[in-house]
């Protein structure tokens, strides 16, 4: 065991960072772990998700949706968390909270998720994984909580003018995210490692004080490249900047038109010295299943309007399939709540044979 104590107990040593040192021994488990699933998929089940904060677009869907898919497609235990009480973290009031959710699950279903494989569910409607947060709490320590490098960032960008208990807390409900189906696989970004290693701690320390309950889940870090917005920021939901999966093809073309580009006319795949033509340049290439520096050569010298139309033409082929199954789809509302109940309902089982666990363990079955 490492980094923790044989009696449960709070261990400075145990607070979670971010270094290369993790990113490098995160990489070389993902790739042992890779192999693993090759030869036996069905033994792992995969926990993961998003805040219903608006519609996901293609950074969402290179970065983790298609990859979602593919585990599925692969034989891989999947779960999809729709985290609608998470909203809650950065906001005051969540607001059009059923539509957004219902978004979610179209786009899952439109992009490829089979709720016959996938579990699709929302954290509110599951109590007794919500439940799972209270002995959670007791076993990290408040310093702890104020070190993780992924929660002061969040504070730092807060909407709020103070922090809330569930902001604060987040790592910890997270680990009640994964932990409550006992899923040892999830994907992550590399600023994300420090939640999951809470939620490796949260389990080792029950573990050690209770019995053994709950597995130690491994990260498995995407290795999707950074897709920026159209202004050249990060592509996010919440900055009009984003490409999503759900508008049309003529929106698309608006908003790849007015994307940010430099003064140089010949067009390379440069990130580091032109970031905001190179990640138009991957976009393209990333839809055409393509190399970007083959995709940028074959624009060369014809400057940022061919290359805005090299995008929108790749991207709209590229998405013409799933945005025609959304359409179909969205027509009929009553389907995707109920998928969305029987996914609620296969959770709230797995979650409450959990529980049972925990309250055995913990001597709390009156």
């Amino acid at each position: 065991m490492t980094g923790g104590t044989t009696d449960g107990g709070l261990n400075a040593a145990d607070a979670p960072s971010v270094s290369k040192a993790d990113v490098a021994a995160a990489l070389r488990r993902g790739a042992e772990l890779e192999k693993e699933i090759a030869a036996a998929p069905s033994r792992f089940r995969v926990l993961t998700g998003d805040r219903p904060t608006g519609r996901l677009h293609l950074g969402h869907y290179f970065g983790t949706l298609r990859g979602r898919v593919e585990l599925q497609d692969r034989g891989v235990d999947t779960l999809v968390l729709i985290a609608d009480y998470q909203v809650l973290t950065d906001r005051d009031v969540a607001e059009h909270l059923t539509e957004r959710v219902e978004d979610l699950v179209l786009d899952y279903l439109a992009a490829g998720l089979d709720p016959e494989r996938t579990t699709i569910f929302a954290h509110s409607a599951v109590p007794a994984l919500n439940q799972l947060l209270l002995p959670f709490l007791s076993l990290v320590s408040v310093s702890e909580l104020r070190r993780n490098p992924t929660v002061k960032d969040e504070i730092a960008h807060s909407r709020q003018s103070s922090v809330s208990g569930l902001m604060f807390t987040y790592p910890v409900h997270q680990a009640a995210d994964i932990l409550f189906c006992k899923a040892d696989l999830v994907p992550v970004g590399q600023d994300q490692l420090p939640h999951l290693e809470v939620t490796r701690t949260v389990a080792r320390r029950f573990n050690d004080r209770y019995g053994q309950v709950f597995p130690q889940p491994d990260a498995l870090l995407s290795s999707a490249p950074l897709l920026l917005g159209t202004d050249g920021t990060k592509m996010s939901k919440s900055r009009g900047n984003a490409l999503t999966l759900a508008a049309t093809a003529d929106e698309t073309a608006a908003l790849i038109k007015g994307a940010k580009t430099d003064a140089d006319r010949r067009i390379t795949y440069e990130p580091d010295r032109r970031p905001e033509v190179s990640s138009l340049v991957l976009l393209a290439a990333l839809c055409q299943g393509r190399d970007p520096v083959q995709v940028a050569a074959e624009i060369g010298d014809g400057g940022g309007a061919a290359l805005k139309r090299t995008v929108t033409e790749a991207v709209n082929d590229h998405l013409a399939p799933l945005r025609a199954r959304r359409t179909e789809l969205a027509k009929d509302r009553a389907r995707i709540r109920k998928v969305l109940r029987a996914g609620n309902e296969k959770a709230g089982a797995i979650a409450e044979e959990t529980l049972d666990e925990v309250r055995s363990a913990m001597g709390t079955s009156y």
